[in-house]
């Protein structure tokens, strides 16, 4: 399924956009050496119940996935890149942490992620990973235009990510949101300029460029969801939704 949004629509999303945005970085604030994963996912839930939002998380149960989900938050740690479910486990200065959120307010789902380094010691090849997600993403995000294709999105985050020597793995990506979580067109996070799906004003789209260090297989984990690096070493995702409009991108998922 492909949902267009009038413009009026697209405006009843940008709550739910800010709410997403706006958690995350309150996530990201009160993160440190010490927090357990599953106090992350209990402040997410309550500000979820503040809000009167509705997690996209609890009842997920797809036919990659060992559900249902059951957290309100997705938290990767290190090797871990995608669908990290929340467990007990408490963070260490310097561990690599991807906090992935979606959430529906007044009936639109937005979704969003950020990694970041928890504590003050960063080591450089983790920053230049994730500054790397980041670049991609506001490439994929400026190759947004109405009228181009689902192709030019793919072509741009690849770009940057294949300049900066990663490996990509076309597995997982961005995807359509609307009134549902998931849905079509699927974005790989590489592909050919000029293919694929018209963009048309009206859709809404979360680019999710991710990486893994020296390689571009994935590994689920024992828990059934969290997908980590076949190596075993660090990752990195960064992602936003974004609506396209007749004058072009709009990133809904910026924090206020």
């Amino acid at each position: 399924m492909i949902e267009l949004l009038t413009p009026r629509e697209i405006d009843l999303a940008r709550p739910s956009g800010q709410f997403v945005a706006n958690t995350l970085r309150d996530l990201r604030e009160r993160t440190a050496p010490g927090t357990n994963l599953l106090e992350i996912n209990d402040w997410a839930a309550a500000m979820i119940s503040a809000a009167g939002a509705r997690s996209c998380y609890v009842d997920y149960a797809p036919s990659f996935g060992r559900g249902p989900f059951g957290k309100v938050i997705c938290t990767s740690v290190n090797d871990a890149v995608l669908h990290g479910l929340p467990h007990d486990y408490v963070l260490k200065d310097g561990d690599l942490l991807t906090l992935d959120f979606a959430a529906s307010v007044n009936g639109w789902v937005t979704d969003s992620a950020i990694s970041f380094v928890v504590g003050d010691s960063a080591a450089p090849e983790d920053t230049r990973m994730i500054e790397t997600t980041e670049r991609a993403l506001a490439a994929g995000i400026g190759a947004a235009q109405p009228g181009a294709r689902i192709g030019d999105i793919s072509h741009a985050i690849g770009s940057v990510l294949k300049s900066a020597n990663y490996q990509v793995n076309t597995q997982f990506g961005g995807h359509g949101v609307g009134s549902t979580m998931h849905q079509d067109p699927h974005i790989p996070n590489t592909g050919k300029a000029g293919r694929g799906y018209e963009l048309r004003p009206g859709l809404l789209l979360a680019i999710e460029p991710w990486v893994m260090d020296g390689t571009s297989k994935l590994v689920t984990a024992p828990d059934g969801w969290t997908l980590c690096s076949s190596n075993g070493r660090r990752t990195a995702h960064s992602e936003h939704t974004i609506a396209v409009t007749e004058s072009g991108p709009v990133i809904l998922t910026q924090p206020a």
